[in-house]
């Protein structure tokens, strides 16, 4: 791999103070509204199409190579002391940080002199899993329709995500075959040793929420400040894990991957079913990189966001929450189970499917067990009451749908056995029952993707402009 470039001799020395919040802010509010998420060629000639004009101050750079052999670029841009590594599709289904990346380079170029009061030498990389994303394009065009969504989503199995496949070796967890993706981020880390890295992802239903690998003093008023003045709710449901650290409401230490091998474990689950690789704070940890990740739902729905105390029990919340997802683990795993031996073709959702469905039963069990600590005597929450119960509808969804697809493939190939027909078919019945149900919820709504987008973009610009102004970790 090539060296890092040279700053282009056009972009402007560091003048003046860093850009306030309000600043960061205006610009948030000129995003364009958005509708739809673009394909995979549409974002990346986009991007391409800006370097090409930029009179060299957009630099196109190779960092490595997917699975699929398609070229993994970056767009590097600025001269300033600090870099700042921004990376689109760490997770293929979160394309929100698509529009963000593209946003960010198109105001980079347009307004040099602000930017320069950032000191930072900014890294983008629109998508780092263009083969993953590819296999979401069947619902980019409306994200609105969460059936429609469903039925055309795909995740990777962890060990295939970008996110969670760093090296790991701890207790019973070790993994040391990072994807090429994940390979090339690493090794873009080692170059820069950034100051900020910026994950960008998103969630399905609830309200905006963040994680940060450590406090900053001023991040926290900011990050609350910015979903605020764009009108988007926090987040006030169940967290993504019950080992999380709140630093503040809808702001969390961002996760490590031994933590939370440590968390399952004190359950008495086994930890390795969920824990494959290391994530990517764990790995930026060793540069005192901070790491910051906004989580933004495509959805939201008013019960989602009710902190007030509803007549249900926690505990009990979590005992249908546990239920629930016992239930759905059953079913796939009979399925799977049902098709499994007759199987061909080794597809992308069949390799989601065999990681993911037996984490089902695991999580159901993780859920039984806090159930019964003396903490979850309490009464839950309107937000986890609805939540919870979204969970696992979620679940449903998302992985149903892709052991659908896995048998689909066989089918459509042509050269599905009888099993596997007769298992797609009671699947897919189950499945319709599932997104009937799902449908059936009245109350959700849609969220603007332009929104979503300026809350990535300007709490990116506010943690580069706290570490820009000598901002120092809070007490």
């Amino acid at each position: 791999m090539t060296s890092t470039p040279s700053a282009p001799p056009a972009t402007p020395p560091a003048t003046g103070s860093v850009p306030s919040l309000a600043e960061i802010l205006e610009r948030a509010a000129r995003i364009e509204p958005l509708s739809t998420f673009p394909p995979i060629d549409e974002l990346l000639a986009a991007v391409d199409l800006l370097a090409a004009g930029s009179e060299g101050r957009l630099v196109k750079r190779r960092i490595g190579t997917s699975r699929l052999g398609e070229p993994l670029n970056e767009y590097v841009i600025g001269s300033g002391s600090r870099h700042a590594l921004v990376v689109g599709g760490v997770h293929p289904n979160e394309p929100i940080g698509f529009h963000t990346a593209r946003v960010l380079a198109e105001h980079l170029l347009a307004e040099p002199e602000f930017f320069a009061r950032f000191d930072t030498t900014w890294h983008i990389v629109p998508c780092i899993d263009p083969d993953g994303a590819r296999l979401n394009e069947g619902w980019f065009a409306n994200p609105g329709d969460r059936s429609h969504y469903a039925r055309k989503f795909y995740r990777p199995a962890p060990r295939e995500q970008v996110e969670w496949s760093f090296p790991i070796n701890y207790k019973n967890a070790y993994f040391d075959r990072p994807m090429p993706e994940t390979d090339a981020v690493m090794r873009l880390m080692v170059e820069t040793s950034p100051a900020l890295l910026v994950g960008l992802h998103n969630a399905e239903l609830g309200g905006v929420y963040y994680y940060v690998s450590r406090e900053l003093a001023g991040a926290v008023d900011a990050l609350h400040a910015i979903p605020d003045a764009l009108g988007l709710p926090l987040d006030a449901g169940e967290p993504e894990s019950a080992d999380l650290t709140a630093i503040a409401p809808a702001v969390f230490r961002a996760p490590l991957a031994t933590e939370h091998y440590d968390h399952l474990e004190s359950l008495g689950v086994d930890p390795t079913v969920e824990v494959g690789g290391g994530g990517s704070a764990d790995y930026a940890a060793q540069f005192g990189t901070l790491t910051l990740i906004a989580e933004l739902p495509y959805w939201t729905h008013p019960d989602a966001l009710d902190t007030d105390p509803s007549e249900t029990s926690y505990d009990d919340v979590l005992r249908a929450k546990a239920a629930g997802l016992r239930e759905l683990g059953a079913v796939l795993e009979r399925a799977l189970a049902d098709a499994a031996p007759h199987l061909s073709i080794e597809s992308p959702f069949l390799r989601a499917s065999r990681a993911f469905v037996p984490m089902m039963t695991v999580a159901g069990d993780a859920e039984a067990a806090r159930a019964e600590v003396p903490e979850s005597r309490r009464p839950a929450t309107v937000a986890e009451v609805f939540t919870n119960a979204d969970l696992v509808r979620c679940f449903r969804l998302r992985f149903g749908g892709m052991l659908v697809r896995a048998f689909e493939a066989e089918v459509v190939a042509g050269i599905a056995h009888v099993e596997v027909r007769r298992a797609h078919a009671a699947l897919r019945a189950t499945y319709d029952e599932w997104i009937a149900e799902s449908d059936a919820v009245e109350g959700i709504a849609v969220l603007p993707v332009e929104r979503l987008v300026g809350v990535q973009y300007a709490s990116t610009l506010a943690m580069a402009g706290l570490l820009a102004g000598g901002g120092e970790d809070a007490a």
